[in-house]
């Protein structure tokens, strides 16, 4: 006998005894009337959040997550509900320890296996290990023998890489991908209900994915095709997308909702990347689009029906927090125990540390990181990491002598935010997480790129312009300061400028002069992608300290001692470094953090005289570009004016 999901989460909340206020009406008898009911749960991005984590929101310290509360809520929902489909939509990996062993372990897919999740995508941390790694997860997730989610995925341009000749990465790729099993889309039986199931990748995904090698067809037209295909050879009842595209406020950016525009034989869209958390479904005709947010903080939960038109009506929907009323599945529990000790055993040693070891005691609640992506200014997080940047590199054994002038770190680098309470290894690892190295060693390594004052300009314009449109290229600063309007004009609206010495003295840029910068390997080969979203206007060409261009940008990766600064652990070691106040042999946070010091100051002036000054080469082109252009339709009214009055001429009697 098939329920609606009214009666699966109010079976949930009585049996784990959680005051989340659902609907406690049964239909079951409403399901015998009205035609098929299937019950879906669903996750994105949970990158590599297995177990519970501390952080902060809304000012408090809160508690989130952990896979082993999301099997209780689950193993609740089958035992009422056999048939309840789990289902995930990409980013499984890449955001705390246990991402170290992805691609020796894969212990994000065998607990998505655990969960019971029976499809999963790839999204675009999944190649943040590089081919090799994503095939090495594949491989150690189907050599494991412990259940793991089938893979879905229909836009990969095969054909168009072919046709180039496959490079070895590719190839490895493909080998990885057809031994796993992945496929366009799969069909389920789940109970009375047929369930077609495909995936896509798209185009900003794509955008931040620098070390992919695959091609990949626009999602809508790939969608498309699989839909068509589906239709021709499959008796399916229902159509349902795991999109890593994600949704957006600009319409012109939220793939989904074009996805679900272009494709409407689409009932159900998860739509993962984003980090998206949709408390009610977007609609857009007969298609569904659902996203529950990141790092397994919730568990999308729905129930559709079907119309008698074939089409599906969304029954119930809710987003229900993960927290620590829910109890903990202890089997599950014991796995993620179990890949911790393997982390510890095989990573954390080489660092001489352990994932629970304290670095500082904290009494500061800092910005929770999504701030970082979401408003711009300058944040107490921000300040803490891009100095630990500079620490890292000035006060290496090896040091080279040539002082940090400026660090630099993206709010897109940024995963987690520090509580008030102990900041342990794993509280840093998680919180700046992404990456490998070119020495296999996951987490990204620090660089050193030099850049001359006019560039270190553009940076700040790339934060205080480009952001707006890519809230992942938000910069947060050591050794540079700047002021801006955001009131301006695109691409002026920096106002000031300067660098910052070890005193807190102002330092004039100088234009032609080369300042040496530090940043994570991330960010350098992310400075394409920030090119392309401003046209080619804001371009930086990364250099050595000479004034060589650097062509490949893994050549300016900092080592000491002959292994690489790895960003996670430059973090780990600053605070490790923090004088130790109150005797106990723990380091303690600074004061220093608890407040901002006018590295980015943002001006809310609407003064004419504030908003023409100082006008950039920039602004000079565009003014000259719309006066161009106004000149031209002006032209042209008043060509068509003088036409009108001559033709009205000859109409006229003599």
């Amino acid at each position: 006998m098939k329920y609606g999901m009214k009666h699966l989460v109010s079976s949930l909340a009585l049996s784990v005894s959680l005051a989340l206020s659902l609907p406690a009406a049964p239909l079951q008898a409403e399901a015998a009337q009205s035609g098929k009911v299937l019950d879906l749960f669903f996750l994105h991005d949970t990158h590599s959040h297995l177990d519970s984590f501390v952080t902060v929101e809304d000012g408090g310290t809160v508690t989130q997550g952990g896979f082993s509360r999301i099997q209780t809520l689950i193993g609740q929902a089958r035992a009422e509900n056999p048939d309840a489909l789990v289902v995930d939509a990409g980013d499984f990996s890449m955001g705390t320890l246990v991402q170290t062993i992805f691609n020796t372990d894969a212990p994000e897919l065998r607990l998505l296996g655990a969960l019971g999740c029976e499809v999963s995508t790839l999204g675009n941390h999944e190649f943040d290990y590089r081919s090799a790694g994503l095939a090495g997860a594949l491989d150690a997730a189907r050599e494991s023998g412990d259940p793991v989610p089938a893979l879905v995925l229909c836009n990969i341009d095969w054909e168009a890489m072919e046709a180039e000749g496959l490079t070895p990465d590719q190839q490895l790729l493909k080998d990885a991908f057809d031994a796993y099993g992945m496929k366009d889309y799969i069909v389920l039986n789940k109970g009375d209900v047929r369930v077609a199931v495909l995936g896509v990748f798209g185009e900003d995904s794509l955008a931040c994915a620098p070390t992919c090698v695959l091609k990949f067809k626009d999602i809508s037209e790939a969608a498309a095709q699989t839909v068509q295909k589906i239709r021709e050879n499959e008796e399916v009842d229902m159509i349902v997308c795991l999109s890593h595209s994600g949704t957006s406020s600009n319409p012109d950016k939220s793939e989904d909702e074009i996805l679900a525009e272009a494709v409407p034989d689409i009932d159900l869209i998860v739509s993962g990347h984003t980090h998206s958390v949709l408390e009610e479904p977007l609609r857009h005709g007969d298609t569904y689009i659902v996203s529950c947010g990141e790092y397994g903080k919730n568990l999308g939960s729905l129930s559709m029906r079907q119309r008698e038109d074939g089409r599906w009506e969304m029954e119930a929907y809710r987003l229900i927090p993960i927290t620590p009323e829910i109890s903990q599945d202890m089997p599950t529990q014991e796995k993620i125990d179990g890949f911790m000790e393997t982390v510890n055993e095989r990573y954390l040693s080489e660092f001489g540390w352990e994932a629970d070891l304290v670095l500082a005691q904290n009494d500061i609640a800092f910005t929770p990181s999504a701030l970082l992506y979401d408003k711009a200014g300058e944040y107490d997080l921000g300040n803490l990491l891009s100095d630990s940047f500079t620490y890292a590199v000035e006060s290496a054994p090896d040091f080279d002598g040539h002082p940090v002038d400026v660090s630099i770190v993206p709010s897109g680098c940024v995963r987690d935010t520090f509580a008030p309470e102990d900041i342990t290894v794993e509280d840093v690892f998680n919180a700046y997480s992404l990456g490998i190295g070119v020495d296999g060693i996951p987490g990204y390594p620090l660089i050193s790129i030099w850049l001359t004052g006019k560039e270190l300009k553009i940076g700040a314009e790339i934060d205080a312009t480009v952001s707006e449109f890519m809230n992942t290229a938000r910069l947060y600063t050591s050794g540079l300061n700047y002021s801006f309007n955001p009131h301006r004009m695109i691409l002026n609206k920096i106002t000031d400028c300067y660098l910052t010495d070890d005193a807190g003295s102002r330092v004039e840029l100088e234009d032609d002069q080369l300042y040496r910068v530090v940043c994570d390997l991330y960010s350098g080969q992310m400075l394409g992608a920030v090119t392309d979203v401003s046209y080619g206007i804001l371009s930086i060409q990364p250099k050595f300290e000479d004034g060589t261009p650097i062509e490949n940008i893994e050549d300016a990766i900092i080592t000491s001692e002959g292994k690489e600064i790895k960003a996670w652990a430059a973090i780990a070691e600053y605070m490790e470094s923090f004088p130790d106040t109150d005797g106990d042999g723990i380091s303690n946070m600074p004061a220093y953090y608890a407040s901002t010091h006018g590295r980015k100051v943002i001006e809310e002036s609407t003064s004419l005289f504030d908003l023409i000054r100082h006008p950039n080469k920039y602004a000079v082109i565009i003014v000259l570009v719309v006066l161009a252009v106004l000149a031209v339709f002006a032209g042209i009214i008043t060509a068509i004016v003088l036409l009108i009055r001559r033709l009205l001429k000859r109409k006229l009697p003599s």
